[in-house]
This record gives structure tokens, sequence and C-alpha cells, in this order.
């Protein structure tokens, strides 16, 4: 418990701090794009795409922004979380999205960069399907084991999983989001032979 609060109070910090550079680059964007006399955007509900399930960093951060966006546009925010192929189905819904300003993407380094480059066909290009806006936040990618584990470093991993090849399991979003990518490089780099939990 004590973890998943300090979990969610720096995922809280993360988010206010980057929330005031999102909402001062939209404030920007409306003020630079309405003509005098025009009817100011938007004019009806807007729709966020968050390409990961429900409850995940994506999701939370859609939901917490989409708030703050409705709060500030007076109009409302409706978060829409479509998870799978690592991202890829919700961004590929953002964008065959009519291209009116009222859908957007909480884009991650995995659906908008990895997937185009491993997988032959995602059903989107990135350059000229997206037009960036902001950084929202930045997340580190972290080695944790559970308590049970045997391992109190990564000296001691790495020497558990050497001594138990393939009964380790790791986790991961899925076949290739950065948690896998990253699993692979450190079975790699440290020769261990660690298989994806299913």
């Amino acid at each position: 418990m004590k973890r998943q609060t300090l979990a969610t109070q720096s995922l809280s910090h993360l988010v206010t701090q980057s929330l005031g550079g999102v909402l001062a680059l939209i404030a920007a964007l409306a003020a630079a794009t309405v003509p005098a006399g025009a009817q100011s955007y938007p004019t009806k509900p807007v729709r966020f795409i968050a390409p990961f399930p429900p409850a995940g960093t994506s999701d939370i951060l859609c939901r917490v922004i989409g708030q703050k966006l409705t709060e500030a546009w007076e109009q409302q925010v409706v978060v829409d979380s479509r998870p799978g192929a690592a991202g890829s189905v919700g961004t590929e819904i953002a964008a065959k999205a009519t291209a009116d300003g009222y859908t957007m993407l909480l884009g991650n380094l995995t659906p908008v960069a990895i997937n185009p480059i491993i997988y032959p066909k995602v059903g989107y290009d990135t350059l000229r399907d997206f037009a960036p806006v902001t950084l929202v936040a930045a997340a580190p990618q972290l080695l944790v084991v559970h308590p049970g584990v045997a391992a109190k470093s990564v000296k001691e991993l790495i020497a558990l999983a050497k001594a138990k090849p393939g009964a380790l399991k790791y986790g991961s979003g899925g076949s290739g989001t950065l948690a896998h990518l990253g699993a692979e490089m450190f079975k790699t780099l440290t020769g261990v032979n660690m298989v994806p939990f299913e």
C-alpha cells in the first residue's frame, strides 16, 4: 500500500508539473488561431484517446489532463481507452479520425516510434498522420522484483536467473513495448534466460 501511494503521489506530481505547460500551450494556441468574432474552440466534446488499458499510466494521464481541459474549455473532454497491439489500436483510431481538432491522442514512444519499425503494417504513419502538441510526461523504466524473489540487488538477480534458466518471468505491456525491449536488452547484456509473463 505504501509503494502504491508513493507511486500515485509521484505520478500526481509529474502530471501537475507537466499540466501547467500543456494548459499554457493550449491557451496560447487557442488565442493565436481564433479570428476575431469567430466562435471559440471547442464547440463540442473533445475525444481524448488513451491507447493503453484503463488504470494504466496513459489512462490516468488522459483523465487528469482531460478534467483540467474540461474546466479550462468549459467543454467536455471524453477519455476513450482503446488498448491493444502495444498501443497501435488506439493510435490507428486516432490517425483515422476526422482531422477537425476534436480527437486527441496521448502518444507514447511505443506506438508512435517503435511499432512502425518492428511491425510491417500498423495502419498509420506517425509523421504524416499526427501533429505533436507538447510533452506531457516522462517516465523512467525501472527494474523491480517481487519481494518473494530471492534477489536484493541486480547482481543477485542475474545470479539467480543464471542458476535457473527460463524459470524467471518478466512482465511488460506486450511485444515491442519499452518494458519488453528493456527486458530483452537486459537478457542480452547479462546472458540470462528469462521469459515473458503471459
